[in-house]
């Protein structure tokens, strides 16, 4: 069945052009990454929210490209899925190739951003924010895309929610030197500063490393300690009437 003068989608009685995720439905907030003097380190949490409704508890948001490259992602699950599927084709084309050579962290992110701005440019974006961190030839990596192309590189990044919250604590505590112990404990501190502020965050993170001598390796669920006893947080709602 077409729409008006046979326009429109199939099975569809409305005319207009086909569109995907304009409205995002399972998301994920904040992923955060960090280059240290052995790899890289990424992190996020492990929820999929179904619109405000903490629906996925246990959501992978974290994926291996190659040996080398892993990748988190903010936003849709689905649009995650879709970039995944054009990974997975790149992979299998390195593998035909049969020449031993695979893509490099910096030329994924090259690709993706290519990807990202393409489907910007069709008014159908894909609903996500990207972290791509890896290691190759002794060189570490460590940059994001947005859902509309732009993009960067840097020592230390933040996509989502962390961008305001994590940053300020990178900017002043990271150094590129810093050993693994340190990076972590600094990517721990900021996802509490997170969680303590994100309604879309819970309390259960897996953190991922890519280091010069190893592949990717992602770490089992874990959680980081809170306290909610300050005094501003007894009487919320002092300075905020009408609030409940």
């Amino acid at each position: 069945h077409h729409g008006a003068h046979g326009v429109g989608r199939p099975f569809s009685v409305a005319p207009g052009h086909m569109t995907h995720t304009q409205t995002p439905y399972v998301t994920g907030t904040t992923v955060l990454g960090c280059k240290y003097k052995d790899g890289v380190m990424i992190a996020c949490d492990t929820l999929g929210s179904y619109g405000s409704t903490k629906r996925y508890k246990s959501l992978e948001r974290m994926r291996k490209v190659n040996s080398t490259t892993m990748i988190g992602f903010t936003g849709e699950l689905s649009d995650f899925t879709y970039i995944m599927t054009l990974l997975d084709e790149l992979n299998t084309n390195d593998f035909c190739e049969d020449d031993g050579k695979e893509l490099a962290p910096w030329e994924i992110h090259a690709y993706l951003c290519r990807v990202m701005y393409n489907r910007r440019n069709k008014f159908d974006p894909l609903w996500n924010s990207l972290v791509i961190a890896g290691v190759k030839n002794g060189r570490s990596f460590l940059g994001t895309v947005g859902m509309i192309g732009q993009h960067y590189e840097d020592s230390h990044l933040a996509a989502g929610f962390g961008n305001h919250m994590a940053r300020p604590l990178f900017r002043e505590k990271h150094t590129d030197d810093m050993s693994e112990a340190e990076a972590r404990e600094l990517v721990e501190s900021c996802l509490r500063a997170c969680v303590m502020r994100d309604k879309s965050m819970i309390n259960k993170f897996q953190i991922a490393k890519v280091t010069h001598d190893a592949e990717p390796i992602v770490s089992e669920p874990f959680s980081v300690a809170t306290s909610w006893g300050y005094e501003k947080y007894k009487n919320p709602s002092e300075f905020a009437p009408g609030c409940w």
